[in-house]
């Protein structure tokens, strides 16, 4: 006969409440349980702080995720703000080059370059880059782009800066010529009309305009564009009063429609000089300066000769 055990419950005063008879079979049965349910709470707590230290482990995956994809797209505007840079150099490059060669029309030199220009024979500027690739797509290609043009850029400015070595070494021995040589804006203001074939506004008929218009209010101060000698001063028919201005070399400017000259004839000017105040006397539609610039008396197109 199979063994047997009693469990007896008692109250607190000792009296029996419940009496149960288990086998040794069915407690043999309940150990197991109880042991399969600790095992499996032990179990699943185990899982459970797995799960959570896993759980830290993504929350720090993705939080060095997010600021490698923050520091990317700080990389990536960055990127995009050098070739901008880049683009902007290749500009400053390109008007220095072509500031260069508008110094040596002026000074009557040679051209730095005949067969080539500034970035190789038969070369060009290359093209712009593009700054505004989204911060999504791939920018190995710009980047690519950016190295390219780098060194193109490198190139040209070492060739830009022997070519103005060069340039300097001529206009040493040029200086009397270019300090009487017009080089800078008369006045200030805007211009109005430009040198060349051009409709009359007074005939409505086609002109020839000998200079450029420039206006601006009454009393404008009027400046000597170079260095010279005042050969003229006076009235001279629809161009009101005239102020003309030798300065050697076969240059000669010319000022009309003055308000008043601030010069007499015989006197000598500087580059920068205040020579006359702007008007609208003689045939004029309102206060402005007709400037010429004559070259062995012909009128030359007087905005080849300002730089500033």
């Amino acid at each position: 006969m199979a063994r047997k055990y009693s469990l007896i419950i008692l109250s607190n005063s000792g009296q029996t409440v419940r009496q149960a008879t288990i086998s040794v079979v069915q407690l043999v049965v309940i150990a197991a349980f109880v042991a399969a349910g600790a095992a499996l709470i032990g179990i699943s707590l185990r899982e459970y702080y797995a799960l959570r230290h896993i759980q830290a482990d993504n929350q720090r995956m993705q939080a060095t995720i997010s600021r490698q994809v923050e520091e990317i797209d700080q990389q990536r505007l960055q990127i995009q703000s050098f070739a901008a840079d880049i683009n902007a150099v290749k500009d400053k490059l390109v008007k220095l080059d072509q500031f260069e060669e508008k110094i040596r029309v002026i000074a009557n030199l040679e051209p730095s370059r005949i067969d080539e220009n500034l970035f190789g024979v038969g070369g060009a500027a290359p093209e712009d880059l593009d700054p505004q690739l989204a911060l999504s797509q791939r920018h190995e290609g710009l980047i690519r782009e950016m190295h390219q043009q780098v060194h193109e850029l490198d190139a040209a400015s070492q060739y830009q800066e022997k070519s103005f070595n060069v340039l300097m070494d001529s206009l040493a021995g040029q200086h009397n010529l270019l300090a009487s040589t017009p080089a800078i804006r008369p006045t200030v203001g805007w211009m109005t009309s430009r040198f060349g074939h051009r409709v009359s506004p007074f005939t409505g008929r086609k002109e020839f305009h000998k200079g450029i218009d420039i206006a601006h209010r009454k009393g404008t101060a009027i400046l000597a564009t170079a260095n010279g000698i005042v050969s003229y001063v006076g009235k001279k028919g629809t161009m009101g009063n005239v102020l003309v201005i030798d300065h050697g070399h076969g240059l000669v400017t010319r000022y009309a429609h003055l308000n008043k000259a601030l010069k007499n004839r015989g006197e000598n000017v500087k580059r920068g000089d205040i020579v006359a105040e702007m008007g609208s006397s003689g045939r004029s539609t309102g206060p402005h300066l007709h400037y010429e610039v004559h070259l062995n008396g012909v009128p030359v197109n007087p905005a080849r000769y300002i730089l500033n």
